[in-house]
Protein backbone atom coordinates (compact mmCIF):
# COMPACT_ATOMS: atom_id res chain seq x y z
CA UNK A 1 0.00 0.00 0.00
CA UNK A 2 1.16 3.36 -1.28
CA UNK A 3 1.98 6.05 1.45
CA UNK A 4 2.51 8.73 -0.29
CA UNK A 5 0.48 11.34 0.67
CA UNK A 6 0.14 10.54 4.14
CA UNK A 7 1.67 11.34 7.83
CA UNK A 8 4.65 8.86 8.49
CA UNK A 9 4.37 6.95 10.93
CA UNK A 10 4.33 8.47 14.67
CA UNK A 11 6.61 6.25 16.34
CA UNK A 12 9.73 6.12 18.42
CA UNK A 13 12.95 3.97 17.89
CA UNK A 14 16.33 3.16 18.68
CA UNK A 15 19.18 4.61 16.84
CA UNK A 16 23.08 5.04 17.32
CA UNK A 17 25.44 7.19 16.27
CA UNK A 18 29.41 7.18 15.75
CA UNK A 19 30.15 8.11 19.17
CA UNK A 20 28.33 4.96 20.65
CA UNK A 21 25.66 6.60 21.67
CA UNK A 22 21.72 4.89 21.58
CA UNK A 23 19.25 7.43 21.64
CA UNK A 24 15.42 7.78 20.58
CA UNK A 25 14.27 8.84 17.33
CA UNK A 26 10.80 9.53 16.00
CA UNK A 27 11.47 10.32 12.18
CA UNK A 28 7.57 12.62 11.68
CA UNK A 29 9.12 14.91 15.07
CA UNK A 30 12.58 15.06 13.66
CA UNK A 31 11.08 16.51 10.02
CA UNK A 32 8.25 18.76 12.12
CA UNK A 33 9.45 19.81 15.09
CA UNK A 34 13.14 21.27 13.09
CA UNK A 35 10.89 21.93 9.98
CA UNK A 36 13.30 19.98 7.96
CA UNK A 37 13.15 17.34 5.27
CA UNK A 38 14.37 14.00 6.21
CA UNK A 39 15.50 11.13 3.71
CA UNK A 40 15.20 7.99 5.41
CA UNK A 41 16.87 5.56 3.82
CA UNK A 42 16.55 1.85 4.67
CA UNK A 43 19.02 -1.11 4.00
CA UNK A 44 19.15 -5.19 4.64
CA UNK A 45 22.11 -6.20 7.34
CA UNK A 46 24.89 -4.53 8.87
CA UNK A 47 28.22 -6.04 7.78
CA UNK A 48 27.25 -6.71 4.17
CA UNK A 49 28.01 -5.89 0.55
CA UNK A 50 26.14 -3.31 -1.42
CA UNK A 51 24.63 -1.73 2.10
CA UNK A 52 28.17 -0.03 2.72
CA UNK A 53 28.71 1.42 -0.12
CA UNK A 54 25.56 3.06 0.31
CA UNK A 55 26.28 4.60 3.74
CA UNK A 56 29.13 5.97 2.13
CA UNK A 57 27.11 8.16 -0.97
CA UNK A 58 25.02 9.20 1.47
CA UNK A 59 27.64 10.24 3.69
CA UNK A 60 29.62 11.69 0.71
CA UNK A 61 26.24 13.96 -0.42
CA UNK A 62 25.72 14.89 3.66
CA UNK A 63 26.78 18.45 2.67
CA UNK A 64 24.84 18.55 -0.49
CA UNK A 65 21.90 17.62 1.73
CA UNK A 66 22.57 20.45 4.65
CA UNK A 67 22.03 22.76 2.36
CA UNK A 68 18.78 21.33 1.24
CA UNK A 69 17.65 21.82 4.77
CA UNK A 70 17.33 18.15 4.81
CA UNK A 71 17.90 15.40 7.56
CA UNK A 72 20.19 11.94 6.99
CA UNK A 73 18.58 9.61 8.33
CA UNK A 74 19.98 5.75 7.85
CA UNK A 75 17.99 2.32 9.23
CA UNK A 76 18.32 -1.31 9.48
CA UNK A 77 16.61 -4.30 11.53
CA UNK A 78 20.26 -5.13 13.50
CA UNK A 79 20.90 -3.95 16.88
CA UNK A 80 22.28 -0.54 17.78
CA UNK A 81 25.13 -2.74 19.33
CA UNK A 82 25.91 -4.13 15.85
CA UNK A 83 25.35 -0.79 14.18
CA UNK A 84 28.02 0.50 16.55
CA UNK A 85 30.24 -2.79 15.63
CA UNK A 86 29.96 -1.36 11.92
CA UNK A 87 30.65 2.27 12.74
CA UNK A 88 33.84 1.01 14.52
CA UNK A 89 34.99 -0.69 11.30
CA UNK A 90 37.12 0.71 8.69
CA UNK A 91 36.23 1.55 5.21
CA UNK A 92 38.71 -0.85 4.15
CA UNK A 93 37.59 -3.45 6.26
CA UNK A 94 34.10 -3.27 4.61
CA UNK A 95 32.93 -0.98 7.38
CA UNK A 96 31.12 2.41 7.79
CA UNK A 97 33.37 4.44 9.94
CA UNK A 98 32.94 7.97 8.97
CA UNK A 99 29.38 8.12 8.60
CA UNK A 100 27.85 10.83 11.12
CA UNK A 101 24.48 10.58 10.20
CA UNK A 102 21.89 8.51 12.85
CA UNK A 103 21.11 5.22 12.25
CA UNK A 104 17.94 3.20 13.42
CA UNK A 105 18.13 0.29 15.18
CA UNK A 106 14.74 -0.96 14.53
CA UNK A 107 15.17 -4.46 15.91
CA UNK A 108 11.85 -5.34 17.24
CA UNK A 109 10.33 -4.20 13.45
CA UNK A 110 7.55 -2.17 14.53
CA UNK A 111 8.91 0.95 12.17
CA UNK A 112 9.61 -1.17 9.13
CA UNK A 113 6.21 -3.16 9.90
CA UNK A 114 4.08 -0.30 9.86
CA UNK A 115 5.58 1.00 6.57
CA UNK A 116 5.31 -2.82 4.66
CA UNK A 117 9.13 -3.20 3.75
CA UNK A 118 10.14 -6.55 5.50
CA UNK A 119 10.87 -9.57 3.33
CA UNK A 120 9.03 -12.10 4.68
CA UNK A 121 6.40 -13.56 2.51
CA UNK A 122 4.35 -17.50 2.22
CA UNK A 123 3.13 -17.34 5.59
CA UNK A 124 1.95 -20.56 7.14
CA UNK A 125 0.11 -21.68 9.97
CA UNK A 126 0.42 -25.39 11.41
CA UNK A 127 -2.06 -26.00 13.19
CA UNK A 128 -0.79 -29.11 14.87
CA UNK A 129 2.19 -27.74 15.90
CA UNK A 130 0.99 -24.19 16.29
CA UNK A 131 3.55 -22.66 15.21
CA UNK A 132 3.72 -19.59 12.26
CA UNK A 133 6.60 -19.78 9.67
CA UNK A 134 7.19 -17.55 6.90
CA UNK A 135 9.90 -17.59 4.05
CA UNK A 136 12.48 -14.39 3.56
CA UNK A 137 15.20 -12.89 6.36
CA UNK A 138 12.61 -10.87 7.96
CA UNK A 139 15.59 -7.57 6.86
CA UNK A 140 13.87 -4.72 5.00
CA UNK A 141 14.18 -4.17 1.06
CA UNK A 142 15.75 -0.92 -0.02
CA UNK A 143 13.35 1.63 0.69
CA UNK A 144 13.52 5.14 0.78
CA UNK A 145 11.45 7.81 2.03
CA UNK A 146 11.38 11.82 1.50
CA UNK A 147 9.51 13.46 4.51
CA UNK A 148 8.30 17.35 4.17
CA UNK A 149 8.28 19.30 6.70
CA UNK A 150 4.85 18.65 7.83
CA UNK A 151 5.66 14.98 8.31
CA UNK A 152 3.74 14.38 4.79
CA UNK A 153 5.97 12.00 2.68
CA UNK A 154 6.35 13.09 -0.36
CA UNK A 155 7.96 10.26 -1.86
CA UNK A 156 8.84 6.40 -1.33
CA UNK A 157 10.50 3.62 -3.30
CA UNK A 158 11.85 0.09 -2.85
CA UNK A 159 14.59 -1.58 -4.36
CA UNK A 160 15.51 -4.84 -4.36
CA UNK A 161 18.37 -6.39 -2.38
CA UNK A 162 21.13 -6.17 -5.10
CA UNK A 163 19.84 -3.11 -6.54
CA UNK A 164 21.97 0.02 -4.68
CA UNK A 165 20.48 3.52 -5.15
CA UNK A 166 21.52 6.83 -6.78
CA UNK A 167 22.05 9.32 -4.21
CA UNK A 168 21.98 12.00 -6.76
CA UNK A 169 18.27 10.71 -7.78
CA UNK A 170 16.89 11.90 -4.13
CA UNK A 171 18.77 15.32 -4.10
CA UNK A 172 16.78 15.98 -7.41
CA UNK A 173 14.01 15.03 -5.75
CA UNK A 174 14.09 17.25 -2.75
CA UNK A 175 15.03 20.01 -5.46
CA UNK A 176 12.26 19.33 -7.09
CA UNK A 177 9.79 19.03 -4.41
CA UNK A 178 11.12 22.69 -2.83
CA UNK A 179 10.76 23.97 -5.83
CA UNK A 180 6.89 23.22 -6.07
CA UNK A 181 6.89 24.44 -2.48
CA UNK A 182 8.22 27.82 -3.12
CA UNK A 183 7.42 28.38 -6.74
CA UNK A 184 3.84 26.70 -7.52
CA UNK A 185 5.02 24.83 -10.43
CA UNK A 186 5.03 21.60 -11.29
CA UNK A 187 8.66 19.96 -12.06
CA UNK A 188 8.04 17.71 -15.72
CA UNK A 189 10.30 15.02 -16.82
CA UNK A 190 13.93 15.00 -16.00
CA UNK A 191 13.74 18.01 -14.73
CA UNK A 192 16.67 19.53 -12.33
CA UNK A 193 17.82 22.73 -10.72
CA UNK A 194 17.72 25.35 -13.07
CA UNK A 195 15.86 23.53 -15.84
CA UNK A 196 12.32 25.05 -16.73
CA UNK A 197 9.52 24.34 -14.76
CA UNK A 198 5.28 24.93 -15.84
CA UNK A 199 1.96 25.75 -14.23
CA UNK A 200 -0.26 22.75 -13.64
CA UNK A 201 -2.69 23.81 -15.84
CA UNK A 202 -3.58 22.93 -19.81
CA UNK A 203 -1.82 25.96 -20.71
CA UNK A 204 1.02 25.10 -18.68
CA UNK A 205 1.68 22.11 -20.42
CA UNK A 206 1.51 23.39 -23.93
CA UNK A 207 3.29 26.13 -23.12
CA UNK A 208 5.59 23.75 -21.78
CA UNK A 209 5.58 20.90 -25.02
CA UNK A 210 5.76 23.40 -27.31
CA UNK A 211 9.26 25.06 -26.18
CA UNK A 212 10.78 21.58 -25.47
Amino acid sequence: MALVGRQFPDLEVNAMNEMGDTFKVNVLEEAKNNNKKVVLFWYPKDFTFVCPTELHAFQAAQSEFEKRNTIVIGASCDTAEVHFAWLSTSKDNGGIEGVTYPILADSNRNLASALGILDTFNEQFDEETGLVTVEGDNVTYRATYIIDEEGTIQHESVNNMPLGRNVNEYLRIIDALTHVQEKGEVCPANWEEGKDAMQANAKGTAEYLASH
